[in-house]
């Protein structure tokens, strides 16, 4: 009765071989090996031969004031759609998220510990986006502007949304003077 039962069914081991086998005759050893120097050697560039970047000015306002918001300026003049507009400030405030992550921790933490302001206002022109960043730069505030590949509405490398982070009455200093979107 024994040897009825065992005869019908295939031993595991032939059938984990069988599989390794198909698996290994389509992906070559190879492949995998490529696949992992690659990896080794792009975090041996990331990692130990990129000096790394220093932190923002603006992390050691984070010890001194309390009131940190984010501001968007959008521009007026390119005639953006609403969902448009929508993709552009996310993708201003991921940027600007991930460049103070690493370079101003803290003062990503008080904007977060705020509940995460965040105001939209508009401007009219790229010329004067880029006079408003250079007044946020020389006030050691944080920046990010977002340019568009230009896949749908507007011509490719145009510069969208500009993001700004830091205490209230530093932006406010920067961005008082525009209007709400």
């Amino acid at each position: 009765m024994q040897h009825k039962h065992n005869r019908h069914s295939t031993p595991v081991g032939a059938s984990c071989l069988v599989l390794g086998y198909c698996i290994g005759s389509k992906y070559p050893p190879r492949i995998f090996i490529k696949a992992r120097l690659a990896k080794i050697n792009q975090s041996s560039r990331n990692g130990k031969k990129d000096k790394p970047k220093e932190p923002l000015e603006v992390e050691n306002l984070a010890d001194i004031l309390d009131d940190f918001k984010m501001v968007l300026v959008v521009r007026n003049d390119l005639k953006m759609g609403k969902g448009k507009i929508a993709a552009q400030c996310s993708h201003a405030t991921l940027g600007l998220y991930k460049k103070l992550h690493y370079r101003a921790p803290k003062a990503l933490n008080r904007w977060e510990m705020c509940g995460q302001p965040k105001v939209v206002l508009k401007i009219e022109s790229e010329e004067d986006m880029l006079v408003l960043q250079e007044r946020a730069k020389s006030l050691k505030l944080p920046t990010h502007i977002t340019i568009d590949a230009g896949k749908t509405q507007i011509a490719p490398n145009s510069r969208t949304v500009m993001a700004i982070l830091g205490p209230v009455e530093v932006v406010d200093d920067v961005t008082g003077g525009l209007k709400l979107l």
